[in-house]
């Protein structure tokens, strides 16, 4: 079995995995400038299974803090790596970008970043702030179904919602104790015990490990209709992971993703059940 195991590493470093019909997530962000989030994303290098850093123009990176569990230390300046490119580093929250100027980036990219958010809409809304008219937002979010939270509730978009309009912060704890006592430790790699997953938890400020919500395709759908967003691809790639294309538009028709019998809904369990 390790041998195997060597051998694929190997075949996939030469031969990586892609997501069916690539092409409809890279071809619209050909040559475009972009603002990544929480990145850089191994998804989306050349050896990832949407390589989105071959075809960009430029790109730069957003980090919540100077020290990240992801990417350890970081510095702002002209040193944000994404393949064998340089950008540049910001470090700001990312649901927060006074740094940055409105319409500033053609393409926003967030590889496993919005679920870390306590206020998913309020870091929505910023990125949009900051996209050009007509630009893209590429969101790559794990679905609840497949992950260490499978236990928990799909997020509702109502919750979401009223998280935006009372302005909740990061530093918001509520959905600890449902973390704690649903999350599945065998399927987290970054924690040994209940103990670790505690104290984790609550340094939260500091480390940004939590999922404070647990999405799935029909909730990305309709935070991509709350948003004006065209829908240009939505994609399951395995074993958890929603890829959605969006485009920034006042008038979108996302009408084939509002019908609970697209083949979209059929992978996972919990895109059966909608919310009424």
């Amino acid at each position: 079995m390790k041998l195997k195991n060597q051998l694929e590493r190997k075949f996939r470093r030469y031969f990586p995995k892609r997501i069916q019909n690539a092409n409809q997530f890279l071809t619209p962000l050909k040559g475009k400038n972009g603002l990544e989030i929480g990145g850089p994303s191994p998804s989306l290098s050349h050896q990832g299974f949407l390589p989105v850093y071959d075809v960009l123009k430029a790109l730069d990176g957003c980090n919540f803090g100077a020290q990240t569990v992801w990417e350890g230390n970081l510095a702002e300046g002209n040193n944000y790596s994404w393949g064998n490119k340089k950008g540049y580093q910001f470090i700001n929250d990312g649901s927060d970008l006074t740094a940055i100027n409105n319409k500033n980036y053609e393409v926003i990219l967030s590889c496993h970043s919005l679920e870390h958010f306590a206020n998913p809409i309020k870091a929505l809304k910023e990125w949009d702030r900051v996209l050009v008219e007509d630009g893209y937002m590429l969101l790559v979010i794990p679905h609840k179904d497949g992950t260490f939270d499978h236990n928990r509730p799909v997020t509702t978009f109502a919750h979401l919602l009223n998280d935006f309009e009372l302005n909740i912060p990061e530093t918001d704890n509520t959905h600890f104790e449902e973390i704690i006592s649903l999350h599945d430790i065998q399927m987290d790699a970054g924690v040994k015990n209940m103990e670790e997953l505690k104290d984790r938890t609550y340094a939260n400020i500091d480390n940004r490990c939590v999922h404070h919500h647990v999405f799935n395709t029909p909730l990305v759908v309709e935070l991509a209709d709350y948003l004006s967003y065209q829908i240009i691809a939505l994609q399951h790639f395995n074993p958890f992971n929603i890829v959605i294309l969006l485009q920034k538009s006042g008038h979108p028709n996302n009408s084939r993703y509002k019908d609970p019998a697209n083949p979209i809904y059929q992978k996972f369990p919990s895109d059966k059940i909608w919310e009424t």
